[in-house]
């Protein structure tokens, strides 16, 4: 098996990184390793259909399922299931601070439960012959950034986890709503480089806060993979430069028009199966940021995509509004 090139992903969002987003995501790099939503194993051992958590297109490649669980049989069998869908890669996380994760202990209080974790990867990895990695914070509360973390990275090292994706703030279970946590807490990146130093021999990937690829590339220097979140969803746009900037070849795509127009029979194809269109353009509305006439393709698409019978024609009128830049003439 190919082993899985990390320098770029995409991080796991609710209600965000949908099969619509990371199929839309491919018409702008083909290298960057994209995630799911995370998928919790109650869901998937006792949801049906699986396709509803599961489904996604051929072109997502190459592309990761993140869980979010504790019991080690349950995250087993669910890595299991996984492989048989066809994923690249599982990833547990350790790192989503809501109160609905904290009530099942899935996410970020794992923080406080190494062997647990660490009893995790070990039955996923025994489950699957597809990576196991971990995606984490710097720690929970009044946890220690220096000995705890540590002590979690050891442990869970240990158990044969050999990727860590590291989000560089610590999540505050008490006092902060999941909000709040995502930009409150001070980002410590020294401390995840500091982790690098220590364990060479671990892939130590850095996430949150990071906005531009050349800040990627500065990160880069010092760890070994970068994660973005929001800034891929809300300016998608950014993702047009990681294949040449990140990997030294050439994106997919030649302009923001050349993307839409790229995904257009991807549409076309999830409406003949009963999507609806506001679900698969709400994707989109960030494409022309900045632009002229960018907010008029937002305007478009928000006021008719939901409308019953919405079509093609709606995102043909939307991108109409964009005025499309000219070749400069030689």
């Amino acid at each position: 098996m190919p082993k899985l090139d990390r320098t770029f992903s995409v991080a796991p969002m609710m209600d965000w990184t949908t099969r619509d987003y990371r199929a839309f995501a491919r018409t702008l790099t083909r290298r960057a390793l994209l995630y799911t939503e995370m998928v919790t194993t109650g869901a998937l051992i006792h949801g049906s259909p699986r396709e509803r958590f599961l489904g996604f297109d051929k072109v997502e490649h190459p592309l990761a399922l993140q869980l979010g669980g504790s019991d080690p049989g349950e995250l087993a069998e669910c890595a299991a299931i996984a492989e048989t869908w066809g994923y690249d890669e599982v990833n547990l996380n350790v790192g989503c601070p809501s109160d609905r994760v904290q009530n099942n202990l899935i996410g970020a209080c794992l923080m406080a439960y190494p062997e647990r974790v660490a009893a995790a990867i070990k039955a996923m990895q025994s489950a699957v012959s597809i990576p196991v990695t971990v995606k984490c914070r710097i720690g929970i509360d009044d946890q220690d950034e220096d000995a705890d973390l540590a002590r979690f990275i050891a442990t869970v090292a240990d158990a044969g986890c050999e990727v860590f994706i590291v989000h560089a703030r610590k999540a505050w279970l008490q006092g902060l709503s999941p909000k709040e946590n995502r930009d409150v807490p001070p980002l410590n990146y020294p401390r995840v480089q500091r982790l690098k130093q220590q364990h060479p021999a671990l892939h130590i990937g850095i996430n949150g806060g990071i906005k531009t690829l050349d800040e990627c590339r500065e990160h880069l220097d010092r760890v070994d993979s970068v994660m973005v979140g929001r800034e891929a969803y809300q300016n998608p746009w950014l993702l047009a430069g990681v294949d040449e900037t990140l990997y030294g070849m050439a994106g997919p795509a030649t302009s923001r028009h050349a993307a839409a127009r790229a995904f257009r029979p991807y549409i076309a194809r999830r409406l003949e199966k009963g999507a609806k269109l506001n679900h698969i353009t709400r994707h989109l509305l960030g494409l022309f940021q900045g632009q002229p006439g960018g907010r008029r393709f937002r305007r478009h698409l928000s006021e008719h995509g939901h409308l019953d019978g919405a079509c093609l024609r709606v995102f043909d009128d939307a991108l109409s509004l964009v005025p499309e830049p000219t070749p400069l003439s030689a």
